[in-house]
């Protein structure tokens, strides 16, 4: 579980091959901030542009740590395997946190396309093509994870593209703070980006789909 509030930026300091065909995953090492990993064991569950690995080594002394990421999550995925990257880094939630941003699982819904960024004024305006399937749990003032960074939808204009059909975008403000302490200020228009949906949206949806269904009550139990 996590909250969206990034706790550092990372990079992707190597990649070495699991295996020696496209159905093996990746071992990354992560360099990370000084300090990043002093309360850190093996095991842990670290978010990285959102998505959810563990640690399975660390060297706190050289300031890296190593997850192995399937081929299944490379290709559902965006940016982790690129060498060099950078990557936002969010330590698995505390029962004792605070729950700064929203309710974050690390599980990435689908990947999303930059189609604006720029400064507007004092803040910046990123919007962001999203997929068909996640077009309808898309809302203005919803939250949104952005390669892992919990966020506000601004607005939602719902779009149809040759290579997105009845997808949407979405307009996102973010503060200066945002983009100087995240990865997200190294993003382009082109850019690949990680997105999950609001956790509630996903109930909701679930909800409504199974509304048609009889539930047995009780009393007509034999």
């Amino acid at each position: 579980m996590f909250t969206g509030i990034i706790t550092g930026v990372g990079r992707i300091a190597a990649v070495h091959d699991l295996g020696s065909s496209s159905s093996h995953g990746k071992r990354l090492s992560i360099a990370t901030p000084p300090g990043y990993l002093d309360d850190v064991g093996l095991g842990d569950s670290i978010a990285l542009n959102g998505a959810c690995m563990t640690v399975t080594s660390l060297d706190a002394a050289q300031l890296q740590f190593s997850i192995d990421i399937s081929a299944e999550s490379l290709d559902k995925t965006a940016g982790l395997s690129v060498p060099d990257g950078a990557v936002n880094l969010e330590k698995a939630l505390r029962a004792n946190d605070r729950l700064g941003g929203h309710i974050v699982s690390g599980h990435v819904d689908g990947i999303g396309r930059v189609s604006y960024f720029a400064e507007i004024g004092e803040s910046w305006e990123l919007r962001i093509v999203a997929p068909q399937a996640l077009a309808r749990f898309l809302a203005y003032k919803g939250s949104i994870t952005v390669n892992g960074v919990s966020l506000t939808v601004n607005t939602v204009t719902d779009l149809v593209l040759e290579d997105v059909p009845d997808g949407s975008e979405i307009s996102i403000n973010l503060i200066p703070h945002t983009v100087e302490n995240t990865g997200l200020g190294t993003l382009r228009a082109g850019s690949n980006v990680n997105l999950e949906v609001d956790t509630v949206a996903r109930y909701v949806e679930r909800m409504l789909q199974a509304g048609a269904l009889s539930i047995p009550n009780k009393k007509d139990k034999p």
